[in-house]
């Protein structure tokens, strides 16, 4: 079970002092945050991508590189990468230069975002939302697995003869994390791959994400990747924690009741009744995060959003080492008792290049034999 953290980016004021960080403060809070989140002991840094104010990180493998650089465990993944509007050949060769350099560090969580302007802004059309998201990714896969290309689609010129550089590290493509938060469609493509789905949840009852994730399970065992309970889930999150849950409350609810991305709307207490927000003890997020799998499964990736809203980097990194400290060792325990053997860990560059050298084996096996004339 990975642990870990992810970051919209956004600089909000903090409604507690009235100070605004400025766009340099901010990007080096991040790094400070993902290097943080490696000392704690957690295993993911993500970071979003978006290309308008308030929000700053535009360029995520400028950011992970950099991360890359200052730490040695940390896997590194977006939250999410545009797959809308971003070329997919950019994509291709962007992620596996990072890769090398990251020595295989290096996942993505592919997205269309939540910024409708943004597809104008790069030549797209919302309107073709999907279909973007679904011919981008079939043209990506591709460009990660095959050495040379020849491809026409629709949305962009066709390729002819076509090899992305770097090819990925060790001949193993990144694995990527398919996020939606209601598109029963990229479920589809996320179990039709085979690859990962990310329910960020934290706007969402549970219900509703149960739902979603099921239709992924489902589809993931239609397309033969295994059973419905062996598919690769991981979820959002939000927690803010003191030892007195009213302390946490008390402190909390001013940076809750002004945030852009939910102030002036449901209350403090209605939105942590609804969604994953837990505002308490350290024992009340170990006992909320739980209970998660409850709704949807033995699951791969917990991720928690836990620096937005004007937070000051004083105190996000007092609640990395809570989580690091307190929860997280708690919850590893917790959602290890009565996890299925054959229910899978989430995949690594390591466990997908020594799971792919185990099938190479297996058929080359028999054919080793014949030569020999040796019996099995």
């Amino acid at each position: 079970m990975q642990f870990g953290v992810f970051s919209v980016g956004d600089v909000t004021p903090d409604p507690t002092t009235g100070r605004t960080p400025t766009e340099a403060e901010r990007i080096k809070a991040m790094v400070t945050i993902a290097q943080k989140t490696e000392e704690v002991g957690l295993d993911v840094f993500a970071t979003g991508e978006h290309h308008n104010p308030p929000f700053v990180p535009s360029s995520p493998t400028t950011m992970l590189g950099w991360i890359a650089a200052r730490t040695s465990r940390l896997i590194l993944s977006t939250a999410t990468t545009l797959i809308t509007t971003n070329d997919p050949v950019k994509i291709a060769e962007d992620y596996a230069m990072l890769q090398h350099l990251a020595d295989g560090r290096v996942d993505l969580m592919m997205g269309r975002g939540n910024t409708g302007p943004v597809y104008p802004w790069f030549g797209q059309d919302i309107r073709q939302g999907i279909p973007l998201a679904v011919e981008n990714y079939a043209l990506l896969h591709r460009l990660w697995r095959e050495d040379v290309v020849n491809w026409e689609g629709r949305f962009r010129t066709p390729l002819q003869g076509f090899t992305s550089t770097p090819r990925p590290l060790d001949g193993t493509p990144p694995f990527v994390w398919h996020g939606s938060i209601r598109s029963p469609e990229i479920a589809e493509q996320a179990a039709y791959y085979g690859d990962g789905f990310f329910h960020n949840n934290i706007f969402w009852p549970m219900e509703h994400t149960r739902r979603l994730v099921g239709l992924y399970r489902r589809r993931f065992e239609h397309y033969g990747h295994g059973g419905a309970d062996q598919a690769i889930v991981g979820l959002g999150g939000q927690v803010f924690m003191r030892p007195n849950s009213q302390d946490a409350v008390r402190e909390f609810r001013p940076y809750f009741d002004v945030a852009p991305v939910y102030g002036h709307g449901p209350s403090l207490e209605e939105f942590t009744a609804e969604t994953p927000l837990t505002v308490g003890s350290p024992q009340q997020v170990i006992e909320r995060y739980a209970g998660m799998r409850d709704a949807v499964g033995d699951y791969q990736r917990q991720l928690f959003l836990i620096d937005h809203a004007g937070l000051p980097l004083k105190t996000v990194l007092e609640q990395l080492e809570i989580l690091g400290g307190e929860v997280v060792p708690a919850l590893r325990r917790e959602l290890a008792v009565g996890r299925p053997a054959h229910v899978p860990d989430a995949p690594t560059h390591a466990s997908l290049t020594a799971a792919r050298d185990a099938a190479a084996g297996d058929v080359l096996a028999p054919a080793h034999d014949e030569v020999e004339g040796g019996v099995r």
